[in-house]
């Protein structure tokens, strides 16, 4: 299981570097379009928002690997070992509980809009939807595998809070 996670998180990386090249190629394609040739790109901003929200929903079950979701690090270092072990139990029971739900969701909407698709561009409504599904389905799973790991520990995580 943790090879198929390790190279499921290499290629979401790989992906997000991508769509993160996308992002910033897009509307500088536009400038040079509109600028030097005066021919405007037709979809470059929808485009663009597709890009971004692609790069955001696909790269946040990353974020949950490296342990940089929000934690509350400070309050959590202020309570004893064993109740703050119980506390990051209880966090990681409600992410996969609403990563799940929103990733349901989500696949619902795309199965009530199947024959839809968006204004601009005319993608279809499952194409725009899916790094949302797609992204809170691997943010449940990534947290799944906090869940075990802090389970398996018999401990809290340390909080360590770092400003630069």
């Amino acid at each position: 299981m943790t090879r198929w996670l390790s190279a499921l998180r290499a290629l979401l990386r790989g992906a997000c570097f991508v769509l993160l090249a996308l992002l910033i190629a897009t509307p500088l394609a536009q400038i040079v379009m509109r600028s030097v040739f005066n021919v405007p790109m037709s979809g470059a901003e929808e485009l663009t928002r597709y890009f971004l929200i692609c790069a955001v929903f696909l790269a946040a079950p990353l974020v949950t690997f490296d342990g940089a979701q929000i934690g509350m690090e400070e309050f959590q270092a202020m309570i004893p070992p064993r109740p703050r072990w119980w506390l990051q139990l209880a966090i990681e029971v409600a992410g996969i509980t609403f990563f799940g739900f929103v990733a349901l969701a989500a696949a619902v909407t795309i199965r009530n809009n199947l024959s839809n698709q968006t204004a601009t561009l005319e993608m279809p409504f499952w194409l725009f939807m899916a790094p949302l599904a797609l992204g809170m389905t691997l943010l449940a799973v990534e947290t799944m595998a906090r869940l075990a790991h802090t389970w398996q520990r018999k401990r809290p995580e340390d909080k360590h809070t770092v400003l630069t």
